[in-house]
């Protein structure tokens, strides 16, 4: 099989490297991923600036890869009509940090596999918890991705995929097909300060929903707050 992947961290993210050497042992791989982060960039594309396309050093054995100055979207777009691949399949990923819930709308990741399927390639976007640990991820990430392989494509929207970073002996399994939970995971906040020219400045950060018990029972964001591996369908009502 081929696989074209991407991801919203950048061609340096160590997501990105450990979804290529897991791909790199299921068929041939071909990476255009952005030069830079573009993280909650959801399906933005580069509609009037040009794009530097770039042939990389990868450190993987017999992967081509390639940066490029554009979004996870215009990568897609970028090896599907300019380099002309045509993949059985695109990876996207795996992010640092959750793609669940209502923040899917605003995910790079998931965009891109979007577009993807778009471009008629069925794709999975690869997703885990920020922090080091990477236990759950090597000993579920080859497994899971083989049980999607073996289903039906999806033809109207693409499957997600999301791994804790909690220890391996704290996973508690994986959850296939869960529902997209109605509820926006990471919380925004907001701080203000006076700028010398007195203008309003505000200052954004976010952090985890409060209490993972108010989690939708059986959602990704529950499995997810509970330590499961968490495979969810999230389709796209354009694509019917």
């Amino acid at each position: 099989m081929k696989f074209l992947l991407t991801n919203d961290d950048g061609i340096q993210a160590e997501g990105l490297r450990r979804l290529a050497e897991m791909a790199s042992q299921l068929g041939e791989v071909t990476i255009i991923a952005p030069d830079q982060e573009c993280s909650a960039m959801s399906q933005r594309i580069t509609l009037r600036d040009s794009m530097a396309l770039k042939k990389v050093d990868y450190p993987i054995p017999n992967v081509t890869a390639y940066s490029l100055h554009g979004t996870p979207a215009d990568c897609i777009k970028v090896a599907l009509h300019y380099l002309k691949l045509r993949p059985d399949y695109v990876f996207s990923g795996m992010n640092h940090g959750f793609n669940m819930g209502y923040d899917i709308a605003y995910s790079g990741t998931c965009s891109a596999a979007f577009e993807a399927v778009m471009n008629g390639i069925p794709a999975i976007a690869f997703s885990r918890d920020l922090g080091e640990n990477y236990e759950v991820v090597d000993t579920y990430l080859q497994d899971m991705t083989q049980i999607l392989l073996v289903k039906a494509p999806l033809k109207n929207g693409i499957w997600n995929v999301n791994f804790p970073s909690c220890p391996l002996e704290e996973c508690n399994g994986y959850l296939l097909d869960v529902s997209v939970g109605k509820v926006q995971f990471y919380n925004d906040h907001f701080d203000e300060e006076e700028s010398p020219d007195s203008n309003t400045v505000i200052l954004k950060s976010h952090g985890y929903a409060s209490d993972p018990e108010l989690m939708p029972e059986g959602s990704d964001v529950w499995g997810l707050t509970h330590n499961y591996v968490t495979i969810s369908s999230v389709k796209c009502d354009v694509l019917n």
